[in-house]
């Protein structure tokens, strides 16, 4: 039981300290990218990434249609990434948004 309260613990920390190392940063593509690839994103302690089901973003090009993308993205976090889902104004959050936005496909874009 104490194995597990530490590992909630050091997830706890190291979710806080995600947030607070991009807190000061604004929201990017190149922000949403890295996180996209980041295999610590919302604290998830495995190896698997967004990119793992979605290597260079294949599958998500138009997510950027989907009104409820930030929470879409948090179902993510739990089920593939069993990690922890990211505020939704987040700086992170944001970059996710941002990122996934800017894979529409060409045709569409201005």
């Amino acid at each position: 039981m104490m194995k597990s309260v530490k590992a909630a613990m050091l997830a706890t920390t190291m979710v806080a300290m995600s947030l607070t190392a991009h807190a000061a940063e604004t929201p990017s593509v190149a922000l949403g990218k890295k996180l996209f690839n980041d295999p610590s994103l919302g604290g998830a302690a495995g190896a698997k990434t967004c990119a793992s089901c979605h290597p260079n973003g294949k599958g998500v090009e138009n997510a950027w249609k989907n009104p409820n993308l930030a929470k879409q993205i948090n179902t993510c976090i739990l089920g593939a990434l069993k990690g922890k889902p990211l505020p939704l104004e987040s700086v992170e959050m944001k970059s996710l948004v941002l990122y996934h936005q800017s894979l529409k496909p060409a045709s569409i874009k201005p």
